[in-house]
């Protein structure tokens, strides 16, 4: 509906207070819907399907996999948050400024949580190919449940002291109504690009560096055919052989996730964009993105997974006794 002015508001029948749509041509903002709901829901199901086998499969219940749990999850609320970010394509917020906060202190938990246990994920490897004999006894089932535990717990707590402006009072910077701006001060901004960005990257990179390196003296090991004496060193070799694996699967993760998520966070530091602009909102639907790759990631890399989706699009999981299933 336009105004007499041409202008097309979001609330037409608010004149002076509501805010302004973007000026986009109808086709953009119809290809950008028709992209963008397919990967939310298709984002929202893969990762439910990680989750289900994950928590269903007894096979599964090793700690590098309670690890992608907690990133399923965190994936899965992205699928589930990116309908949001298609509300804010369109430019005008129509859920109100409570939502608008609560969307805003979710989106920074899952974002905090999911970097947060990519740097789990990180020490994982590490431990793994680093230190091989001693990955079982340092890295339990235990102990990465408390650390996924710490990861959210974490997670919760920090935001809410970052967001703890916008929890008391939704819609403090917001100009108009039908907007939904994410607005930090400038101290509670650098908390949290140093604690959910600069610091995990920083571990993540300094992590993965010592196993490719490590990776990489091993595969020279192997192509001068030095190791292999006794039937245990062989052993050895083979176990270290399945975390390399692992640990290429999960670094394909890892530098997927820091290609999608290091724009968010570079041009929050070069601008001042909210998260209604065109730019902000395709920077921010990039990495709701990664969370669609994931799963994707795992189907290619991962037999176990392509099994369990046949078995549980084929609802064999409902028969008694599935959760034995030899499923590696």
């Amino acid at each position: 509906m336009e105004t007499l002015e041409g202008i097309e508001l979001c609330f037409p029948q608010l004149l002076n207070t509501s805010c302004r749509k973007p000026t986009r041509p109808h086709f953009e903002s119809l290809l950008i819907y028709i992209v963008l709901s397919p990967i939310s829901l298709l984002t929202a199901a893969l990762n439910l399907l990680v989750i289900i086998s994950i928590s269903h499969f007894k096979q599964l219940h090793t700690p590098t996999n309670l690890l992608l749990l907690s990133l399923a999850v965190s994936d899965f609320f992205v699928g589930l948050l990116m309908f949001f970010q298609i509300v804010l394509i369109d430019g005008c917020w129509i859920f109100g400024d409570i939502m608008c906060a609560v969307y805003q202190y979710l989106a920074f938990i899952i974002t905090s949580s999911s970097i947060t246990t990519m740097m789990l994920i990180s020490a994982d490897r590490y431990v793994a190919i680093c230190y091989p004999l001693h990955y079982s006894a340092k890295v339990t089932h235990k102990r990465v449940q408390v650390c996924v535990c710490l990861c959210w717990k974490g997670s919760v707590i920090f935001q809410s002291l970052i967001l703890q402006d916008i929890l008391k009072q939704p819609g403090r910077y917001n100009s108009c109504i039908g907007e939904c701006i994410f607005a930090l001060s400038s101290s509670a901004g650098l908390a949290d690009a140093i604690f959910t960005f600069i610091v995990p990257l920083s571990v993540i990179v300094v992590l993965y560096m010592r196993v490719f390196l490590v990776a990489v003296s091993q595969a020279r090991a192997t192509r001068s055919h030095i190791a292999i004496v006794t039937l245990q060193k062989s052993m050895k070799v083979t176990a270290k052989k399945s975390e390399l694996k692992a640990a290429r699967t999960l670094g394909v993760v890892v530098v997927v996730f820091l290609i999608c998520l290091c724009p968010a966070y570079i041009t929050s530091f070069l601008s001042e964009d909210n998260i209604g602009s065109s730019s902000g909102a395709f920077i921010t639907c990039l990495y709701y993105f990664n969370s669609c790759l994931n799963p994707v990631i795992y189907a290619f890399f991962y037999p176990w997974f392509r099994k369990s989706v046949k078995l549980i699009a084929t609802l064999k999981i409902l028969q008694p006794g599935s959760c034995e299933t030899n499923i590696l």
